[in-house]
């Protein structure tokens, strides 16, 4: 059995409730910086692979317009900064934290991940 392996470890909580992880694709349904969506547990979830294997779930309602749209951004950089940049304002966001780098008073929600097994599982 594959040790998981943590992406990263920002958190948002779904309604206070205890999150859980959800298994939602195989790492190899995702294409390199290509974002797909998905409805995780009631929540829209946009998931991004970059290389071989890092994996970011973000938000997928954008924090300036909540239209849910995320999935459809750009991926990208800043540094060594995985980012993803909104397809409406083009606002650009860290996909590790959500920090915004244009407008910090917008923040947009991640969720930690890890693949097993060749799986990519979500905590929400």
């Amino acid at each position: 059995m594959e040790k998981p392996r943590t992406a990263h470890q920002s958190r948002a909580t779904h309604h206070g409730l205890s999150p859980q992880w959800f298994r939602v694709c195989a790492l190899r349904d995702l294409e390199d910086s290509w974002g797909e969506a998905a409805l995780i547990n009631g929540q829209q979830v946009a998931l991004f692979r970059v290389g071989e294997n890092d994996v970011f779930a973000v938000a997928q309602a954008d924090p300036a317009t909540r239209s849910h749209v995320m999935a459809r951004g750009m991926v990208g950089s800043r540094g060594n900064t995985h980012t993803i940049a909104s397809p409406l304002h083009k606002e650009v966001y860290s996909l590790a934290t959500g920090e915004c780098f244009g407008r910090p008073e917008l923040h947009l929600g991640t969720y930690p991940v890890r693949v097993v097994d060749g799986a990519i599982e979500v905590e929400i």
